[in-house]
């Protein structure tokens, strides 16, 4: 089962599988998450994620294991606990907003039980958090995205509720609000101390915000870790492919912690326990490839992204196999020019060679 033993543990599913018309969805879920932890489901379209998600709100019966949420059972077979009596707190991606309601009238929705003055010094407290101070007498087609995202937020922490489901939070916002409101988010639920499921298929957001991730591939958890480890500790090919940008390039294995490649020979931080000669795909991420002037090793600039600190460079060796690089942006290089580089990979990732599936953009080695 994915996640340490604690008596801090707030949300559990325990092998959980869940259909969808007869048709499995998911199997074997089991995952932890403590108090005060951010956790992300991340994962390509129509690999169960939102499902999930939604069993845990209880939208969604389970086919069989259990789900469990502040010490009880709230999802099994045959038994489903109500959504309004789990005190969970939703985020969605089209904000859900009550168009005639006021921004303050909408965060204070889900406060039945308290007085007026209760309702109005929370709403300030938390448009405060928000970064929308003395916006509560707005209506929602008076704020941007952004902001309209800020005020769900808002009104699913109303409540104080024990825990946080997002779905795709931020997915109908541009890139850059979208990475921004992810950090902005991350850092309102530590101040709150709240505890918070994300779903989304963008690992920048699930980077941005949470303490653990759970890649997820058809219907099942591949590696559940920290955003460090996922992009540097893949398991396997697939959440290699999945995470972070990279290329995948025929390799050798000349002893337990040394390469052969078309770049030449690369030594590894790891041991590898594979015989002598064996054939393996080495996955080079952009980072791995640093310009170097001096350097014998060159690479002709075909593709250039400038992405402001940083500019990501697609490198055509002379081989023909092409390579991604992230260069500081003031080296500035145009399409069609040479460049030096040299491999500084701190952390190799390699995978044994599957002689079905040729890796992409790749040469073969020399024999």
């Amino acid at each position: 089962m994915v996640g340490d033993r604690s008596d801090d543990i707030l949300l559990e599913l325990r092998r959980v599988d869940l259909d969808m018309e007869g048709t499995p969805v998911a199997r074997a879920l089991s995952f932890r998450v403590r108090r005060g932890q951010l956790v992300c489901l991340l994962g390509p379209s129509g690999c169960g994620k939102t499902t999930t998600l939604r069993s845990i709100a209880g939208f969604h019966p389970v086919a069989s294991g259990e789900i469990e949420l502040d010490g009880r059972v709230v999802s099994q077979p045959g038994y489903m606990l109500p959504p309004e009596k789990r005190g969970l707190g939703m985020v969605f991606q089209d904000h859900s907003l009550f168009p005639h309601l006021t921004v303050e009238q909408n965060i204070c929705f889900g406060l039945k039980r308290m007085s007026a003055a209760a309702k109005h010094r929370r709403a300030e407290e938390l448009l405060d958090l928000v970064s929308l101070a003395g916006l509560g007498d707005r209506y929602p087609d008076e704020l941007s995205g952004g902001q309209q995202q800020r005020v769900a937020l808002a009104r699913a922490l109303a409540p104080k509720p024990a825990l946080v489901l997002m779905d795709e939070p931020f997915s109908s916002l541009d890139v850059d609000l979208r990475e921004r409101l992810a950090a902005e988010v991350h850092e309102i639920f530590q101040a709150e101390g709240v505890t918070a499921v994300l779903v989304t298929h963008d690992q920048r957001e699930a980077f941005a915000m949470a303490d653990q991730v759970g890649v997820m591939r058809h219907g099942q958890i591949v590696q559940w870790d920290t955003p460090y480890n996922l992009y540097h500790e893949p398991v396997d090919r697939f959440v290699a492919d999945f995470i972070g940008q990279g290329r995948f390039l025929r390799a050798r294995l000349m002893d337990h912690e040394t390469l052969e490649t078309e770049l030449g020979i690369i030594q590894g931080n790891r041991s590898y326990g594979w015989p002598t000669g064996t054939e393996v795909d080495l996955l080079l991420r952009p980072d791995d490839v640093q310009p170097d002037p001096e350097s014998s090793l060159t690479g002709k600039v075909v593709k250039k992204a400038f992405t402001g600190a940083e500019t990501l460079y697609t490198l055509e060796l002379e081989t023909g196999t092409r390579i991604l690089s992230l260069f500081p942006s003031h080296h500035d290089h145009e399409i069609g020019e040479v460049v030096g580089i040299r491999i500084d990979a701190q952390h190799l990732v390699a995978f044994q060679r599957d002689v079905t599936e040729p890796a992409k953009a790749s040469r073969p080695l020399p024999s």
